[in-house]
C-alpha cells in the first residue's frame, strides 16, 4: 500500500461527502442531509479561514479524509488546529492510513510559528480511536468536551 496525503480540493467534494454521510450513519445513527452536507463543504473550499481538507490516497483513489479548523489561543497566542470529520474506509482501517494524515498535519503545525498544536475531540465509546491518538502522542486528560447544537 502506498498511501499519499495531499490538500483536497472541490472535485473532491463527492468523495468527503459520501465519507461524512458514512460516518454520521457508522457513529451516531445520523441520516446527513445530503443537500446540507454538500454546501458544508463547499463552504470550505470557497472560504479557507473557516478550514481545509485532506485526503490520502491509495494506488489514486482516496481512501479518507479529515477538515482542520482553526481555534485562536489566547493563552498561546496561536493558532490551534482542530482535526474533524475523520473518516478511513473500513478496508483500510488499522493499516496506518490516520497515522499518516496526522503526520502531515502534525509537520504543518510543526513548520508553521503561529501554531501551537492541534486538537480533536473523540466519541467516548469509540476505544480504537482513542488507543490510536494515545500512541500518536496525543492525550485527553485536560479538557472534555461539552456542547450545544441545533437542530437542523
Amino acid at each position: 500500500m502506498s498511501i499519499e496525503v495531499r490538500n483536497a480540493s472541490l472535485p473532491d467534494k463527492e468523495v468527503i461527502a459520501s465519507f461524512q454521510e458514512e460516518m454520521a450513519l457508522e457513529t451516531e445513527g445520523l441520516r446527513l442531509d445530503a443537500v446540507q452536507i454538500r454546501a458544508g463543504i463547499v463552504a470550505v473550499f470557497q472560504d479557507k479561514s473557516k478550514g481545509r481538507y485532506f485526503v490520502a490516497e491509495n494506488d489514486g483513489e482516496i481512501i479518507a479524509s479529515l477538515l482542520i479548523t482553526f481555534e485562536w489561543s489566547d493563552w498561546r497566542n496561536a493558532w490551534v488546529y482542530w482535526i474533524q470529520s475523520v473518516f478511513v474506509k473500513k478496508s483500510f482501517r488499522r493499516q496506518g492510513v490516520y497515522r499518516k494524515m496526522y503526520a502531515h498535519i502534525k509537520a504543518l503545525a510543526l513548520a508553521d510559528k503561529s501554531v501551537g498544536g492541534i486538537r480533536l475531540y473523540v466519541d467516548k465509546t469509540n476505544t480504537n480511536a482513542q488507543k490510536t491518538y494515545s500512541q500518536l502522542g496525543m492525550n485527553g486528560a485536560h479538557y472534555q468536551v461539552f456542547e450545544w447544537m441545533k437542530d437542523f
